[in-house]
């Protein structure tokens, strides 16, 4: 007969944690698994003036607004991510609602997030709204749409507190010419020729386009865009005349709403005709259209999301 072996009562029922710790031959054995922290995934609409930012992404040794964000987050909670935006704004461009996601452990509640991101950003850095999303959320891959404004100064003298945010034009401008020009960029086209030239990509392409890097290939296939609406309209001032561009599309190529600016611009003080716009598009190449417009007159005005992923920021 097999022996059974004796435990004491006491220790074998009172000595039983409550938390499911074991009892084995007189030894704890904890079978209880610590919980995964818990991650929660953050939107934030930022607002800022990029003139003395080297643009939205962080690079070694320059000061940038996804630099300066990170940082302000190992501040606060400890957690440095890479916060993602809805796109990578170039040098001196600002934004009026951009966008950026990331993951953080931290259990902050968002009232307290918002405010300590605001006194501990730069001032030229505002954080609009802060709050937490599904973890399917991504800045940029969940965007449907976003809208860029152009801002021209029409007056003779532009006043110093402007000139950071627009570019002073004063020669004569046909504006029929620049709406006409604009009406054509509406719809799906292949705007290769306003995409900023990848130096990395150019330099390995070969002498015969048959014989193209697939990396270039692969560049230069993925510049179709559908822009929804692009115009122009008349915006007084207390200063003087603007002259605003406002593009909305599903995606922007580098430099493309700059370029597309310059472009016309040059279409308005008769360079071009208005049937350059056609030709330009189908040259696919970026010597074909006009020259890039100053980064200082450009806005990322907003970024539209599903319903079910917080629609339309900055709207």
């Amino acid at each position: 007969m097999q022996k059974t072996e004796y435990i004491p009562l006491a220790l074998s029922v009172s000595a039983v944690p409550r938390s499911g710790t074991l009892l084995c031959k007189h030894k704890f054995v904890t079978d209880t698994v610590q919980s995964e922290p818990c991650l929660q995934t953050w939107k934030l609409t930022l607002a800022y003036d990029g003139t003395d930012f080297r643009g939205w992404q962080v690079q070694a040794g320059e000061t940038t607004v996804q630099g300066e964000l990170q940082s302000a987050l190992g501040r606060i909670v400890g957690e440095t991510p890479l916060p993602q935006g809805s796109g990578r704004t170039d040098a001196g461009v600002h934004a009026l609602a951009q966008v950026a996601s990331f993951v953080l452990q931290s259990p902050i509640p968002a009232a307290n997030l918002h405010r300590a991101l605001n006194g501990t950003l730069p001032p030229s850095i505002r954080v609009i709204d802060a709050r937490t999303m599904p973890e399917t959320f991504h800045a940029r891959h969940s965007a449907m749409a976003k809208t860029y404004e152009y801002r021209i100064f029409r007056a003779a003298i532009c006043p110093p507190f402007l000139a950071r945010y627009v570019y002073a034009c004063r020669w004569p401008m046909d504006l029929d010419a620049l709406e006409e020009a604009a009406q054509q960029f509406q719809g799906e086209h292949d705007f290769l020729s306003f995409a900023a030239t990848d130096p990395d990509l150019a330099s390995r392409s070969a002498k015969n386009s048959q014989d193209l890097d697939p990396q270039v290939q692969s560049y230069k296939a993925g510049a179709v865009r559908t822009v929804y609406s692009s115009a122009w309209e008349r915006r007084p001032s207390e200063a003087g005349e603007l002259l605003v561009y406002r593009v909305r599309g599903n995606g922007f190529l580098h430099h493309m709403v700059r370029n597309l600016v310059g472009t016309m611009l040059d279409l308005g003080r008769g360079k071009l005709k208005p049937e350059a716009i056609a030709e330009i598009l189908a040259a696919r190449s970026r010597s074909a259209a006009g020259a890039t417009a100053p980064a200082r007159g450009l806005f990322l005005h907003s970024v539209e999301y599903p319903l079910s992923e917080g629609q339309s920021s900055g709207d």
